[in-house]
């Protein structure tokens, strides 16, 4: 993630929940798109005509991230969540592969950030399958001979994981633990890039913000970072982690 403004890449978000991407990455998406970056984010599960649909649009409009995309499947814990469709983790893979092609092809993002191998933190099994289907659809989108009906190939040059290594935990994991919710964390040398978005901050909050219904409840973390005092969550929300994967073709043969 370049850090002089006039040279920020394009960026495409792809995660499991509304939510997840203000959580996640609001600080980066926010960063982006000052710079006049395009931004976009995809989001797997809720239906379009759902309440948390139209809380994504709030929150994506602070963000400066264009219009909701979603995928429309069902939330692995809340099946009420897109009526009519599977759950996420129910869903045929190719698939889910393929819608992703589909938008990773319509926006041509530089920059694809999705979530880590452990399904960030408390291991969700949408964040992990939403993980998976991204690290396949990203290779697959600049591929002609895959998916041809999901538009021109188009190959990004970056993939970021959203993640969390163990240093970085400490005021998180007490709060996570207090709601039963484990706290899943990568050594620290797997974490490339840590971007303070300080400067982002309130942007950051509001978006979080925008999603009422998980600030309401007492177990989710906006609802959590929510009841604290404003100088402990920032602390928390003001950096984010990522581990940077290479998804061209690099040279070099077997050893």
């Amino acid at each position: 993630m370049p850090s002089h403004p006039s040279v920020r890449p394009s960026l495409l978000g792809v995660f499991a929940h509304p939510d997840d991407e203000s959580l996640l990455a609001g600080g980066v998406l926010a960063r982006h798109a000052a710079a006049g970056a395009r931004t976009a984010v995809v989001t797997a599960t809720w239906g379009p005509d759902t309440h948390r649909a139209a809380e994504l649009a709030d929150a994506l409009a602070v963000l400066g991230a264009g219009r909701p995309r979603m995928l429309g499947f069902a939330d692995a814990r809340v099946p009420e969540s897109a009526p009519g469709r599977p759950r996420l983790c129910d869903a045929p893979f190719d698939a889910v592969v393929e819608l992703l092609v589909g938008h990773i092809r319509e926006v041509r993002p530089e920059i694809v950030v999705t979530h880590d191998a452990y399904g960030q933190l408390t291991g969700h099994p949408d964040h992990v399958r939403t993980h998976q289907a991204t690290m396949i659809a990203v290779h697959a989108a600049g591929l002609e001979h895959l998916y041809p009906d999901a538009g021109d190939p188009w190959q990004s040059t970056a993939l970021y994981l959203a993640t969390h290594p163990h240093s970085g935990i400490g005021e998180l994991a007490p709060l996570l633990a207090q709601v039963g919710k484990r706290v899943l964390s990568v050594p620290d040398d797997f974490v490339t890039a840590t971007v303070d978005v300080s400067a982002w901050i309130q942007q950051k909050w509001d978006a979080i913000l925008a999603h009422r219904s998980e600030t309401a409840r007492e177990r989710s973390l906006p609802g959590i970072l929510s009841r604290l005092p404003a100088d402990r969550r920032d602390r928390v929300i003001s950096i984010e982690y990522f581990t940077h994967l290479d998804p061209r073709p690099t040279p070099g043969g077997l050893r």
